[in-house]
Parts: C-alpha cells; sequence; structure tokens
C-alpha cells in the first residue's frame, strides 16, 4: 500500500509532512532549508522549496508522485514548530 502524506494549509502558506527517516531515506536531510519545521518523528516541509526537494527525490527513487491529501487550518499550530534541524 502506497504511503499517503498529509499537505497542511493555513491563508498564507503550506507544508507537507513527511518522517524524517524518509529524507535520510532519499538522500535530502541536508537540501532542506530552516524554512522547514519539525515536530517528534515528522518534517513539515515548506511548499516553496524544500517540498519541491521531496518530490523530486520521491519521483527518482520511486517513478511516480507521493500521494497526500490536504488539511486546511484558519490557523494552524506548525507556525509555533522548531525550525528544522539536520
Amino acid at each position: 500500500m502506497k504511503k499517503i502524506y498529509t499537505y497542511h494549509e493555513d491563508p498564507g502558506h503550506g507544508w507537507l509532512e513527511v518522517p524524517r527517516e524518509m529524507l535520510t531515506r532519499l538522500n535530502i536531510a541536508d537540501k532542506i532549508s530552516e524554512y522547514s519545521y519539525q515536530r517528534g518523528k515528522s518534517v513539515f516541509l515548506e511548499e516553496d522549496g524544500d517540498m519541491g526537494h521531496f518530490f523530486t527525490a520521491y519521483k527518482e527513487r520511486y517513478g511516480c508522485d507521493p500521494a497526500y491529501i490536504s488539511k486546511y487550518l484558519d490557523v494552524t499550530p506548525i507556525r509555533d514548530y522548531a525550525s528544522y534541524q539536520k
């Protein structure tokens, strides 16, 4: 069964939630910027750059785009999470 990721949106921005281990598996952990966030074992990839790195690496490895669902909130807690650190 294919993994389905969650794309979180608020009125100003969006982030794709992925397990930190997936960034290591795709060899892109060092390409993710501090504009993404982290909490626990999840990384929330900002939509303007980091999410693109993930999509490119995922497609190269698995031959297709990752599947995701969208989740919209007027106010998301993601902006209060810690900035991504490798």
